[in-house]
């Protein structure tokens, strides 16, 4: 779930009553069914609403709602119990199966979103604007912003190399980009991120430009060898994402060496807090 999304939950409700939770294992945040039906409902029973919903949904075929995960969370005395929750996207299904007032602000900004979507559809020049917008509206500077969509357009032309030599699969585009974080960092993406304290937030996002720019030359390096040796498939692009990332990182031992000091830090560009209060 992005800032954007974990703000407009808080905003809408106040973020009194609904628990969140972030699972380490699927990476995701997720929402207590019976908060968020309690909210909507506003039923002096949520648990008793939302078994009797829960039934007349699964009636309905609609398992996609109904096949709720449980984890454990905080309840108000103190102990944890396993709970229906949902991800964003049962969230977004849960709201509407309820008729509800306290639902209109967010189908008002789904709406605006898809609308959004299609206009960028069209122009596609809109979803680089939207992007500097919010990039702006973030605190960060011109600078930066300009950097970050260049780093973008870069990852762009990396990718497009990976699928020619064959990489298909989303999976095996995360191992690459992982062999290249490895090989100069001494992290993979995931850890990086936990590193600095994120969970779905950008990693390249609450880079220092040092890092950006580390980031940035390992994937650029593994773009121009793989220009030259035309690797296929996963193994021999393997070879090649460590070689460009070696080439990050050695540059990084000599920063660093120059500095007396790691390049690598644990904080990130904003002190960025995503906001959320739960129960963990």
């Amino acid at each position: 779930m992005n800032q954007d999304k974990v703000y407009l939950i808080n905003k809408i409700f106040n973020n009194e009553t609904i628990r969140t939770i972030w699972d380490k294992e699927q990476e995701k945040y997720f929402i207590s069914v019976v908060d968020l039906v309690g909210v909507l409902s506003e039923s002096n029973n949520p648990r008793n609403y939302w078994k009797v919903l829960k039934h007349r949904l699964k009636q309905e075929g609609n398992q996609s709602v109904t096949n709720c995960n449980q984890l454990k969370l905080k309840a108000t005395d103190g102990k944890y119990y396993s709970t229906d929750v949902v991800d964003i996207e049962g969230m977004f299904r849960i709201i509407e199966s309820i008729p509800s007032k306290n639902a209109e602000p967010i189908k008002q900004w789904l709406a605006k979103l898809g609308s959004e979507r299609i206009d960028e559809t069209f122009d596609p020049s809109l979803a680089t604007q939207r992007s500097i917008d919010l990039y702006r509206a973030k605190g960060y500077d011109e600078k930066w912003i300009a950097k970050r969509l260049k780093g973008i357009q870069d990852r762009k032309q990396l990718t497009d190399i990976w699928k020619d030599g064959g990489i298909t699969e989303g999976r095996e585009y995360a191992i690459l980009t992982n062999e290249i974080y490895k090989s100069w960092s001494g992290m993979t993406a995931q850890q990086y991120k936990s590193f600095k304290g994120l969970k779905k937030e950008s990693l390249r996002d609450n880079m220092s430009d040092v890092e950006v720019a580390l980031a940035d030359l390992g994937e650029i390096a593994t773009r121009e060898i793989a220009k030259k040796r035309n690797p296929i498939g996963l193994d021999e692009n393997i070879d090649v994402a460590k070689r460009g990332g070696k080439i990050a990182g050695n540059a990084r031992k000599d920063l660093e060496d120059e500095l007396g000091e790691s390049v690598i830090t644990s904080s990130n560009l904003l002190n960025y807090d995503c906001g959320i209060k739960r129960e963990d």
